[in-house]
């Protein structure tokens, strides 16, 4: 069905927009407008599906002194440490957060963006699905104020803060090479997002730097990850292809594969060297603790939350930038040594 705007309900009914607006703000009896007009606008806003522009109203109205926080999860301890670095930052600087979780489904996002913006926050902290495009281009064409974090668009020019996805499997991939591993698996899902994709780029690229021919790449269902990893680990330990190091592009991948190693008795780093991207609180702990790339979280949750609330404070319209940064390796024992 065709999206209506306010102008077009004042058309149809021959009114002023003011009028029009002034009734479906629930300001007709103020306003002094007829029973029957009021009657006509809703009538016909309601037949014809019409949904305000919070958007263009969020630019009229004062502050609200609050922001929106949109993540995948906000169970996933990765997306929870996001969450309560930039509720400590922004309550520092006199906001509050609200908090939300898409579960990676994209109408879920663009749901709850416009229920942030229906709520009238300021601004808007965004960890997308990346497949929300028309509601990301609408805030940009709106200039409302948002941030995405974790995660971006290349193809749209946002504020976005990121890790360097790529160049934290390469150091990596590099450091088992330096081990002398030489048949290095690397574990993902199948996913269209641009950080995997970039973290799956960053092994292949090492690989073939290095002039490695052997590369074995399993990527798991998105939805369906739990139940392929048995098989997928059954296929990269045995087999002539047999694998001596597996990299794991998420933390959760890699707790999941470290249950299937054990169960089949695989000795690490004897067997198999691992490198978690991301890591759990646990993974020092483990016998033996597992080599993490770590992703500079807390950093990217207080410029999130700095950036943005300076654009609101100030009136600026966000500057458009991808702000990457810079990962680090954490080696433990899972890697073994040279």
């Amino acid at each position: 069905m065709k999206t209506i705007f306010l102008k077009d309900i004042a058309k149809h009914l021959g009114l002023s927009k003011t009028t029009v607006s002034l009734v479906l703000n629930n300001k007709g009896d103020e306003a002094k407008i007829s029973t029957i007009t009021q009657k006509k606008i809703f009538e016909y806003a309601k037949r014809n599906n019409y949904s305000p522009n919070h958007l263009a109203r969020g630019l009229s109205r004062g502050k609200t002194e609050t922001l929106g926080l949109i993540v995948p999860n906000i169970a996933d301890s990765h997306y929870a440490v996001i969450a309560q670095q930039i509720e400590e930052r922004t309550k520092e600087m006199g906001y509050t957060v609200v908090f939300s979780s898409s579960n990676e489904n994209p109408k879920d996002e663009g749901k709850l963006i416009r229920t942030m913006l229906n709520r009238q926050v300021d601004g808007l902290i965004i960890a997308s699905t990346q497949q929300n495009h028309n509601d990301i281009e609408l805030l940009k064409k709106n200039n409302f104020p948002f941030v995405l974090i974790d995660r971006h668009y290349p193809e749209i020019d946002t504020y976005s803060i990121i890790s360097d996805n790529f160049g934290g499997v390469k150091k990596a991939t590099r450091h088992l090479i330096e081990l002398g591993r030489h048949k290095i698996g690397f574990v993902t899902l199948d996913s269209k997002l641009e950080v995997l994709r970039l973290r799956k780029k960053g092994y292949q690229d090492t690989l073939k730097q290095n002039n490695m021919e052997f590369s074995m790449v399993k990527e798991l269902d998105q939805i369906r990850y739990n139940q392929e990893m048995e098989g997928a680990i059954h296929d990269l330990i045995n087999g002539t292809n047999k694998v001596d190091a597996l990299i794991f592009s998420t933390h959760y991948l890699t707790a999941l594969g470290l249950r299937e190693l054990k169960k089949k008795k695989i000795n690490i780093p004897k067997d198999i060297a691992v490198v978690s991207f991301d890591e759990m609180s646990a993974f020092d702990l483990l016998d033996p603790p597992i080599t993490s790339i770590i992703q500079p979280v807390k950093q990217m949750a207080k410029q999130a939350a700095e950036v943005l609330i300076n654009s609101i404070e100030n009136k600026l319209i966000m500057e458009q930038k991808v702000n990457v940064l810079e990962t680090e390796m954490i080696i433990r024992k899972s890697c073994g040594s040279n």
